[in-house]
């Protein structure tokens, strides 16, 4: 997978994908400083956009969104020929076992309740991205 560079280091590309600005402010925060290169975006439809137009080793995504909900969003991706093998993570307020079992099928690789521990976030990344 293509990676981005930033003072010679190589570094993992992650989209993270939110309606609320100050979740994907922290989330990037929290990313940032862990050393990801982050691409965030507004919705599903703003995801699948930046998605198109460039690869990312992982995508992390809220469920609930106007315009295009992220099991939507896990389900399109899925289509798409180089985000078949990427990591797709659900991190949301939902903790219903058959909205769980509605994002395995979609294709999510996780699911995370928020809020978020920034330590067991970034653990499950550090999982999924082996």
């Amino acid at each position: 997978m293509r990676r981005g560079t930033e003072y010679g280091r190589s570094m993992q590309s992650i989209l993270a994908v939110d309606d609320s600005v100050s979740m994907r402010q922290m989330l990037a925060h929290t990313l940032r400083q862990a050393g990801y290169e982050v691409v965030e975006a507004v919705d599903g439809i703003d995801a699948l956009e930046k998605a198109a137009e460039r690869p990312f080793d992982l995508v992390l995504t809220d469920h609930n969104m106007p315009r295009m909900d992220g099991l939507a969003l896990t389900a399109l991706l899925r289509e798409q020929p180089g985000m078949r093998e990427v990591p797709v993570l659900i991190l949301t307020t939902e903790s219903d076992p058959q909205l769980k079992a509605a994002g395995r099928s979609a294709g999510a690789t996780g699911w995370l309740l928020n809020p978020f521990d920034p330590a067991r976030l970034l653990g499950v990344i550090r999982d999924v991205r082996r």
